[in-house]
């Protein structure tokens, strides 16, 4: 990683170090959807996986909502996300958080990163990033065009540059409970990725990063297209002075085609499954068969399937007895990987 030159600001030191205090203290998870359309039944499955594996764990479940990327949100939808995941019965510990309200947080974060050297300014085009990047696989690494040139931070011909993190040589680890543990080299593997948007939004994985530090997040539950994501988080982590939480990334519903479902494609949501006649605990069934976690046909409110999943034993080599079942439909789905992740 690179090494800043400046000490972290203090306001900034005391909300990090407070966010690791909570986790320290026990469990915290999350689960963060991004309001650019209904949750289709992959989210809501992703949902139900983070709810039972923090309670299982008697921790702490927060509700984010991912809502920095204006022009793709659309009105209303954040508050049909609180209502779906009410409906079901999975209910947030503290009130629901906006990241559009936490700018502040990580315009700091990011002028911090900048005077200290760890940023740098990028005029590349996605167009020409995209040819550069073709012949080399599905997840693109920035070559290191403008890592070494002199360019100013502000605009040229009415366009502002995109800010890279500049990672020095060095490996990307992180621990992660269903797929395999994260061993990535920086430089070669993962590359300068792009903290603030050319268009001036905070990029995803800095705005991820500084949610998980200073909200104690523990357990990040998400579904494993994600997994090439994580480098990039870990990476401004390991620049703020911090290590990483856990990761679960867990299975993907799939659709008639064996694609992953997506909002884009207009993928079955909540209120699709209530017109076919189904009822919450129907719904919490269908999902936790889909995970394996239960027979077809099951019907189970969220609460008792967290007490039927607290009532099973153990199995010595399994920390939570959700963990084997959702390994085996890991294994299985990484074994025909899906493309890089949507972020």
């Amino acid at each position: 990683m690179s090494n800043p030159t400046r000490p972290l600001p203090d306001h900034l030191l005391r909300l990090f170090e407070a966010g690791l205090r909570r986790r320290r203290q026990g469990p915290v998870g999350r689960y963060a959807p991004s309001p650019t359309g209904p949750l289709h039944r992959g989210n809501l499955s992703t949902a139900l996986l983070s709810w039972l594996v923090t309670r299982l764990q008697g921790g702490e479940w927060l509700l984010r909502i991912d809502d920095l990327d204006r022009p793709r949100n659309r009105p209303g939808v954040a508050e049909a996300i609180l209502a779906d995941l009410d409906w079901l019965g999975l209910g947030w510990d503290r009130a629901p958080l906006l990241q559009s309200q936490r700018r502040g947080l990580y315009a700091s974060t990011l002028s911090w990163l900048r005077r200290s050297g760890a940023l740098y300014p990028c005029r590349c085009s996605r167009r020409l990033l995209a040819d550069i990047s073709a012949p080399h696989g599905a997840f693109a690494v920035y070559p290191g065009t403008c890592t070494g040139l002199v360019t100013a931070w502000g605009p040229i011909g009415g366009r502002l540059p995109s800010w890279r993190l500049r990672l020095a040589s060095g490996r990307l680890r992180w621990q992660d409970r269903l797929a395999p543990a994260g061993d990535l080299d920086g430089p070669s593997q993962v590359g300068d990725v792009v903290l603030r948007r050319a268009d001036g939004l905070v990029a995803y994985h800095l705005a991820t990063a500084v949610d998980e530090l200073s909200l104690g997040i523990s357990d990040v539950v998400r579904g494993h297209d994600l997994w090439p994501a994580t480098a990039a988080q870990v990476a401004v982590m390991a620049v703020l002075g911090a290590a990483p939480p856990a990761y679960w990334h867990g299975p993907l519903l799939l659709d008639g085609s064996g694609q992953r479902l997506a909002k884009r494609s207009g993928a079955e949501g909540l209120q699709a499954l209530r017109e076919q006649g189904l009822d919450g605990p129907a719904v919490v069934g269908l999902l936790a068969a889909e995970l394996d976690l239960l027979p077809r046909g099951s019907r189970i409110s969220a609460a008792e399937l967290l007490a039927e999943l607290q009532s099973q034993p153990l199995a010595p080599s399994e920390a939570l007895t959700i963990e084997a079942p959702l390994r085996r439909l890991v294994a299985a789905q990484l074994a025909a990987p899906l493309g890089p992740p949507q972020i």
